[in-house]
């Protein structure tokens, strides 16, 4: 008796299944690929392809937001840009939007705008834009339910450049 009270105390005790993401070809999360540096630097870049298991109960919304960890101004809350993709279910493969464009693949719609300015400027997504002085580059995605209310969250390195 004392032996199934414990196992289902602990059975209630373990967490959930965390979201878990995966990024898709030809990211790996170490280097940038080529061509997905800003335009400036000559890339024709688009957010990584992103598969997602594991998402909560109640999930509408992925918010992703991109940042630069090694340029201060741009390494929280979307430093580059906060995107947004409707899902449903448990899983979800979220598709791309280009740099500075607003809507992209999958219902993908920019947010928020990219902290940057000038020349840097972009009206969503900023890709990574270093010059590849081997700054490191994360999107942190967040599951979000109908209420604005965040579900659970997984951060994701896209690499360095």
């Amino acid at each position: 008796m004392k032996l199934v009270l414990a196992a289902a105390l602990c059975a209630l005790a373990a967490p959930a299944l965390a979201m878990d993401a995966t990024l898709g070809a030809p990211w790996d999360g170490k280097k940038i690929p080529k061509g997905q540096q800003c335009r400036l630097q000559g890339g024709t870049p688009f957010t990584p392809p992103i598969n997602l298991s594991g998402l909560p109960a109640g999930t509408v919304f992925i918010v992703g937001e991109f940042n630069d960890r090694d340029y201060a101004p741009l390494s929280t809350k979307g430093g580059h840009g906060t995107i947004s993709w409707p899902v449903k279910g448990a899983e979800a493969n979220l598709g791309t939007i280009a740099e500075n464009a607003t809507s992209g693949n999958g219902g993908a719609q920019a947010m928020k705008a990219a902290r940057s300015s000038g020349e840097y400027a972009s009206k969503g997504y900023l890709a990574p834009c270093s010059g590849g002085r081997g700054n490191r580059y994360f999107v942190d995605l967040k599951a979000v339910d109908a209420k604005g209310k965040v579900l659970d969250k997984v951060r994701v390195e896209m690499g360095r450049y």
